[in-house]
């Protein structure tokens, strides 16, 4: 018999042993939310109920298997008929059993992402909108039709209010949408929003609704805000026999609206069933005092939330800190030198995070711990100099340095449309031909080229021409003609995210401004092996994550960078219903992270040279629950960066390697005059 009193804390237990009808446990970050959903199945289980009857609904499958581990551990067998698992693949289980309903044999096939975008191409090629007009990627298309289905808005709706400059695209997208899902019916395949879609539908079948939602007396689900509308139906219909139904999930951390979860579902709750009861879990075990009460005063301006305080279990420790620096330079070398700091203090790299709102954010740091040899990980994306948009930007500028490099030319010209290999193939036989890169421009390449591929050619013509004139120039000026070129309309039309995209270009523009030629930038990122991709690499290292990639994780440490206004929050973002608010969410789910340390550090000038204004984030908090610092010759900080000589034959490798680390601390004040 397990001790559910001793082993929980009140508000836990309280929430376990009257979690029957509808109950919404609002657990704080921190306070135990895993624990407390676990320990109710537990009770259910050792209360006689049949692990058949029982049914816990999570987001992901690490997520479902530690669930499903805990309990074992608890009642000391395994639950082997309980139900639980990812809304995903659930579905899967129930439509094998049902899906001759809406016409699927039960040996459908789920398409993974890969497949099901490779299906809508062949969609798009079928229907001719792949030609001469520049439509939408098939990867824009496959997230604006998963948007539609998961959010229970018609396409239409999700161009205006998403894709407003898709508009002239909107019929033809719908085409390509419906002979997606016409081809998937044919092939006897789904794909995950089908999953979804389709066990809502079966569900609207009466008698299939009193078979399956007769069998679940209690369905738990995990992370409730983080659902979207199609998936609140599903939950809705699932427990309107019994009406046990238990969601555990904290407004204060509803982050993913654009992935279409709503927020309202957790919101409306007590609306949206009358009768339900409200347990709040607001003891904190992960953050210190400090970090709590600016987390806390963070919130607090939020309109649209259950209020609630998180109390901390642990002793009062070091105040949050706001570092003022120059520019996202000297961002880079404090958070750098910061972190060697903590590691020669006896901190592992892997117990320290730098979090911040888009991956862009973070390139010069990237780049700075790449000089100094300090190890890390990108979580939520790729590591600069492996994504593809900065590959396209450095080898259309080995070609304007190398017009011979073919392995350039291929990646280059495949950007444009209506060139394909073979075409690449005879522009670069003329490439070779040629005395210089200027001469290709003068007529007798064009003409050897299809209708098609002359346009192709005239977009990377406009763009050559340009990047050529200024050859001789800083490298940096000619990445930045190419934010202003039809490069931009290439990424708009291809990606979502292209203003990212265009920010980190921006970023590289800034970075290569320091080599004085075009020829010393590219030979310094082809040799120097830091920004080259280690494979295996098992070493200790840094964590570097978006906020959306660290929701749930925590750190003994955790640096929030660039909190400028229009870098976070979000200036696009800001501009949505609702936006300043989930911004506001995302600030408190990265100071939440924290265990003992957070630094918040603020940029004032950008990667543009212009003047940064401090959130307004920052300027909300209450001056005495965060400690503002200067980076440089100024203030305390300034002790934090002498040259550093290490002996210690036990150092981290990384430390080894830089035996003496230098700093600028006179270049803040010079910078400072300048402005």
């Amino acid at each position: 018999m397990i001790n559910f009193q001793k082993e929980l804390n009140k508000e836990q237990n309280e929430a376990v042993i009257n979690g029957d009808g509808y109950c919404l446990v609002l657990a704080g970050a921190g306070s135990g939310k895993t624990r407390t959903i676990t320990y109710r199945v537990a009770y259910l289980l050792e209360k006689g109920v049949k692990p058949e009857n029982i049914l816990l609904l999570t987001f992901t499958n690490r997520a479902a298997k530690e669930m499903l581990s805990r309990v074992e551990t608890l009642t000391g067998k395994k639950p082997e008929k309980l139900w639980g698992g990812t809304y995903h693949s659930i579905a899967n289980r129930i439509l094998r059993h049902f899906g001759e309903i809406i016409g699927y044999p039960a040996n459908f096939t789920v398409l993974d992402a890969d497949d099901s975008k490779t299906l809508m191409k062949s969609g798009i090629k079928d229907l001719h909108l792949d030609g001469s007009t520049r439509f939408p990627s098939v990867n824009i298309i496959h997230n604006l039709f998963s948007f539609s289905r998961n959010s229970l808005m018609s396409i239409s709706d999700v161009v205006e209010s998403k894709f407003p400059h898709l508009l002239r695209y909107e019929e033809s997208m719908k085409d390509v949408c419906a002979l997606y899902q016409k081809k998937k019916k044919e092939s006897n395949v789904m794909d995950f929003d089908d999953l979804l879609s389709y066990w809502l539908e079966i569900l609207n079948n009466p008698d299939v609704l009193k078979k399956i939602a007769e069998q679940f007396h209690y369905v738990l689900i995990d992370e409730f805000q983080d659902t979207n509308r199609l998936q609140a139906a599903i939950v809705k219909k699932l427990s309107s026999i019994h009406n046990n139904l238990l969601v555990v999930g904290d407004d204060a951390q509803s982050i993913y609206a654009f992935r279409a979860a709503d927020i309202n579902n957790i919101l409306d709750f007590p609306k949206n069933f009358p009768k339900a009861k409200v347990h709040r879990l607001v003891i904190n075990y992960r953050s210190t005092p400090n970090i709590l009460d600016l987390a806390n005063d963070v919130i607090s301006q939020n309109k649209k939330q259950f209020p609630k305080e998180l109390q901390s279990k642990l002793k009062s420790a070091e105040q949050p800190q706001l570092i003022t620096v120059n520019n996202p330079y000297t961002e880079a070398e404090f958070i750098s030198q910061k972190v060697v700091n903590l590691a020669k203090a006896g901190n592992k790299l892997q117990s320290i995070a730098v979090l911040f709102r888009a991956a862009f954010h973070a390139q010069m740091l990237e780049i700075e711990l790449a000089k100094m040899g300090i190890p890390y990980e990108m979580r939520g994306g790729l590591k600069f100099f492996e994504r593809a948009h900065i590959k396209d930007v450095l080898s259309l500028l080995r070609l304007i340095n190398n017009g011979k490099d073919e392995i350039a030319w291929f990646r280059v010209l495949e950007i444009f449309q209506g060139i394909g290999h073979e075409t690449a193939k005879i522009i670069i036989g003329e490439a070779r031909k040629a005395k210089d890169f200027s001469q290709l421009f003068l007529g007798g390449v064009r003409e050897k080229l299809s209708k098609t591929a002359q346009r192709g050619w005239d977009d990377f013509a406009s763009i050559a021409k340009i990047l050529d004139q200024k050859r001789k120039g800083n490298p940096g000026e000619i990445i930045t003609e190419l934010v202003e070129s039809v490069y931009s309309d290439y990424l708009k039309e291809r990606y979502e995210n292209a203003d990212d995209r265009l920010d980190d270009i921006r970023q590289l523009s800034f970075y290569a401004k320091n080599h004085k030629t075009l020829n010393n930038f590219l030979s310094e990122i082809a040799l120097d092996e830091s920004y080259s991709k280690k494979k295996d690499d098992t070493r200790d290292r840094l964590v570097l994550s978006t906020i959306h990639q660290s929701k749930g994780l925590e750190w003994d440490s955790v640096f929030l960078i660039n909190l400028a206004n229009g870098c976070f929050p979000n200036e696009r973002a800001m501009k949505e219903d609702g936006g300043e608010e989930e911004e506001r969410r995302l600030f408190y789910v990265g100071i939440t992270r924290a265990k003992q340390n957070l630094f918040i550090t603020y940029p004032m000038t950008g990667s543009k040279m212009n003047y940064n204004q401090l959130s307004p984030f920052i300027e909300e908090i209450k001056e005495e629950l965060i400690e503002k610092k200067i980076q440089g010759g100024l203030g305390e900080i300034s002790d934090e960066f002498p040259t550093i000589q290490i002996d210690d034959d036990s150092a981290p490798a990384f430390l080894k390697k830089n035996k003496k680390i230098k700093t600028r601390p006179g270049e803040f004040l010079r910078s400072i005059e300048d402005l």
